[in-house]
């Protein structure tokens, strides 16, 4: 099979959608890898890396999209890149359709078989619940302590208070709602931050799982409206890690809720890429990376991992690559016939929406009649 890997265009997106390692890995199974000149270069990649390992270096993008019959990328299409999408081809990214109706129109208009990495499950296998969205998770949750700690600095526009304090002062108070991957990881790293830190979820088993492991490290709380609305008034710094596979993320912290917290707090939303679960989130850039609303600042990166491109490409390809191996070996079809965790990110094929999260989520927005432009993955693998 003929694989391309093109220069990521997102804003501040350094990360790449292959490293060498994987190339050499689809060359010894005997397919063809094109890489867009410079696209590892954000991640510490230069194009000798990729020649050695056996990839095909060409000058443009164009080039990737009209020849390989699967795209590798690491975030979803945007810009010039919403017409280069055809079909007879395969998409392989992180897509968050759910979230956006515009980029699901465009997939829809190219006819390409989009498949997400965000939607596929471990299946019956052991592992993470979402094994291709978790290393990101890992990430995202591991650098929002680090972004809202920058941001609580009064020279950022936050209150000035220091996450661990000083004795004799108090720390500040953190609040973690969702308890995945990405909060456990958010939790912990604003923990050993030295701040005082609240864990809130609907899952009293993995609430249970985090105060074993942790051993009293981190207070939970059983999420409700009322819980959440108390915690966050009492926060110096909210991290949103709420997901819903697919699906557009609830929006659990109110405006009301937010504008009874200190002035000078921060909020840090993980969630953005599926719409984010504050209320007044909107997706921002590393570039321009908050905005105020009240007297509480926002931190809405679209791409958090896209700040630390060499770890976050390395874990990506760790993940992605044997899932990639299985759909050049034997054809996205059969390889999603055969694991029915990788057939759950099946997303559109030719015009259709096979995903029922997104489909719920952008009907409405796209005016599609989910009768008749949805079907269930397994009937478009079987067909």
């Amino acid at each position: 099979m003929l694989i391309g890997v093109p220069t990521e265009i997102k804003n501040n997106e350094f990360r790449v959608g292959l490293t060498p390692a994987g190339v050499t890995e689809l060359v010894r199974h005997h397919h063809e890898v094109l890489v867009q000149a410079g696209a590892g270069v954000g991640s510490g990649l230069g194009d000798d890396a990729y020649r050695e390992a056996g990839a095909r270096i060409v000058p443009s993008a164009e080039e990737i999209w009209e020849q390989a019959a699967l795209v590798l990328k690491v975030k979803e299409p945007v810009g010039p890149e919403l017409q280069l999408m055809r079909r007879g081809q395969t998409l392989f990214a992180y897509l968050h359709l759910a979230a956006d109706p515009q980029l699901t129109h465009a997939v829809l208009e190219s006819g390409t078989t989009a498949i997400a990495y965000e939607t596929v499950t471990r299946g019956r296998s052991a592992g993470p619940a979402l094994p291709l969205l978790a290393p990101m998770s890992q990430v995202a949750g591991r650098l929002a302590p680090m972004a809202g700690a920058y941001h609580l600095t009064q020279a950022q526009g936050g209150s000035g208070i220091l996450m661990s304090g000083v004795p004799g002062t108090r720390r500040a108070h953190v609040a973690v709602v969702g308890a995945g991957v990405a909060g456990e990881a958010a939790a912990v790293v604003a923990a050993g931050m030295g701040a005082d830190v609240t864990v809130l979820d609907i899952n009293l088993d993995r609430l249970t799982q985090l105060d074993t492991v942790h051993r009293g490290r981190l207070r939970t709380l059983a999420s409700s409206t009322l819980h959440i609305a108390e915690t966050v008034a009492e926060a110096d710094l909210v991290i949103g890690s709420v997901l819903v596979p697919g699906a557009a993320a609830p929006k659990l912290v109110t405006a009301e809720m937010v504008a009874a917290m200190r002035p000078g707090s921060v909020l840090v939303d993980i969630a953005i890429d599926q719409g984010g679960c504050f209320e007044n989130s909107r997706p921002t850039t590393h570039q321009d990376p908050t905005y105020r609303v009240g007297e509480q600042v926002y931190y809405c990166v679209a791409n958090i991992p896209g700040a630390v491109p060499q770890t976050s490409t390395a874990a990506l390809t760790n993940a992605t690559l044997p899932y990639v191996l299985r759909i050049a070996d034997r054809g996205w079809r059969e390889a999603l016939a055969a694991d029915e965790g990788l057939l759950a990110g099946l997303n559109a094929h030719e015009g259709v929406l096979a995903h029922e999260g997104v489909t719920d989520a952008v009907a409405g927005p796209l005016g599609l009649d989910p009768e008749l432009d949805y079907r269930p993955a397994s009937e478009m693998v079987s067909s």
